[in-house]
Parts: C-alpha cells; sequence; structure tokens
C-alpha cells in the first residue's frame, strides 16, 4: 500500500472516528498529495519517496507556525499546529539522534577530507544527501558546525 493510498484510508477511518483533528491533518496530506500528483509528468501517482519530501516540508511549516504561534502567545493556535504535527509525524520516518547523525556523518566527513568549519559549504550538500528524510536540516547542520570546530 503505498501513503497516497495510506492517507486515504486512514481519512475514512476518521471520519467515521468523527476525529476532527486527524481529519483536518489528513485532509491537509492528501490535498498535497492531489496537487503533486495533478503535475505536469506526475500521471496522477505520487511516489513515496516524493510524498515523504511533501510530508516533510508539511511538518517544518507545522512547526514554524507553532513556533511563532508560541512566541506570540498564541496558546490556541499553537495547539492547533501541534496536533496537526502529530498526526503529519506519525507518516515520517523516525527522526535520528544527535548521537547517530554524529556517527552517520563521521564517514561522510573522512570521505570529502573535511577537518575545519572551512569545508563546511563543501560538506553540507553530502551530509544532507547522506540523511536525506532522517534528520531535519537544522540539526544535520548545527551537528556537522560542532564536528568541524
Amino acid at each position: 500500500m503505498t501513503l497516497q493510498e495510506k492517507i486515504n484510508a486512514d481519512v475514512i477511518v476518521a471520519m467515521k472516528a468523527k476525529e476532527e483533528v486527524t481529519l483536518r491533518a489528513l485532509r491537509s496530506l492528501k490535498s498535497a498529495l492531489l496537487l503533486a500528483a495533478s503535475e505536469p509528468g506526475a500521471n496522477g501517482v505520487v511516489s513515496d519517496e516524493a510524498a515523504l519530501k511533501i510530508f516533510q516540508k508539511l511538518a517544518k511549516q507545522r512547526k514554524e507556525s507553532l513556533d511563532i504561534y508560541v512566541q506570540n502567545k498564541r496558546e490556541d493556535l499553537a495547539q492547533v499546529e501541534r496536533d496537526e504535527l502529530a498526526v503529519i509525524e506519525k507518516y515520517l520516518p523516525k527522526q535520528l539522534s544527535e548521537d547517530e547523525i554524529k556517527a552517520l556523518l563521521k564517514p561522510v566527513l573522512d570521505a570529502a577530507g573535511a577537518s575545519s568549519a572551512a569545508d563546511f559549504g563543501k560538506v553540507m550538500p553530502l551530509a544532507m544527501k547522506a540523511l536525506a528524510g532522517k534528520a531535519d536540516g537544522k540539526i544535520i547542520s548545527a551537528v556537522l558546525r560542532e564536528m568541524l570546530a
């Protein structure tokens, strides 16, 4: 079962269970998938890799909105974002811890011959490619800067 099919099935389950929060989040995922499927060359199908990228983008948007709402002391809106983010994260792969990221970045640094902060620009794209979908870019960047310091 593809992610697209799973989302469609979960929308039906959430509708029957009258889970408004889950339904709202799933509808946003389904909408994003439908938009991606209607793009030229997509032929109405979204691959699981493309779906994961879309889900990551939506999760990132929710996190950014959450931060803004918390800063502006809008707890009511922040809670909506937290709830939707929790639903979206169920469809994303488990994110790696900082220790796991360090362990995976060590071979990337060795292969690139990076040893100082000046090599950051050369190594960051390699690190992002190696850890695609497994960790947030901000965390990868912070760990990489720490390792190159």
